[in-house]
């Protein structure tokens, strides 16, 4: 009996999903190609042949509608309709790729390249993140306030370094410098202090004091 009842309550679970599928009936919708008119609160105002109705941007489409563009639409209701691409924009006008929220674009097993004459990207935070960054460019301009490079190992290779600044701090455990033609410092006040030992050596070493030298020591040897 158990089991009987059990198959009859299938049955009749079975029964009322059929009848449920076939009387359930898809909203209607019907397709059609309008012009943008306006933009407002409620979206952008479409007129198609007679109908003027205002519609949403699909998410797919993510071109941003302007007034004068003819675009494709999805008619859902008497006075509204999804904008579903747009078809065709004057020459000459700007093209904004409109996302809401979170967007991430993913590229699986081959590059992704951008070419265009020029790119400008504006952002209040932007990070990049990989496992080797290589820039090849003829010129590269840095304005910020503040810079900022921490890294293991620096290396600087060119024809000519030139540096501007106001004030100028270095530390470091070990520096050496070897300049192969003229090394020379010009200021104001020139001091030189060694906790140990200052050496000074060279084929012909010159002193030149025009009103006065001064060498100060518990011994001082010449020769």
């Amino acid at each position: 009996m158990t089991t009987l009842s059990t198959m009859h309550k299938s049955h009749e679970r079975i029964r009322k999903q059929a009848e449920e599928a076939a009387t359930a009936t898809p909203i209607a919708a019907t397709p059609c190609v309008g012009i943008v008119e306006a933009a407002g609160e409620r979206g952008w105002q479409v007129r198609s042949g007679g109908l003027q109705a205002w519609g949403r941007r699909a998410a797919s489409c993510l071109i941003e509608p302007m007034p004068g563009d003819t675009v494709a639409c999805l008619r859902v209701a008497p006075d509204e309709v999804w904008v579903l691409a747009v078809l065709m924009r004057e020459e000459g006008a700007p093209t904004v790729l409109r996302c809401h929220g979170a967007t991430r674009l993913e590229v699986e097993g081959g590059p992704f390249d951008i070419a265009a004459p020029q790119v400008q990207i504006d952002a209040q935070r932007m990070g990049v993140q990989s496992d080797e960054l290589c820039i090849e460019t003829q010129s590269v301009d840095v304005i910020s306030d503040n810079y900022n490079v921490v890294g293991s190992a620096m290396r600087v290779v060119g024809a000519m370094l030139s540096t501007v600044f106001d004030r100028v701090a270095h530390f470091a455990k070990l520096h050496s410098r070897t300049t192969d033609g003229l090394d020379r410092v010009h200021a104001n006040c020139l001091e030189h202090e060694a906790e140990q030992l200052a050496s000074f050596s060279g084929e012909h070493v010159l002193v030149n004091g025009s009103k006065l030298v001064k060498t100060r020591g518990r011994q001082i040897h010449f020769g």
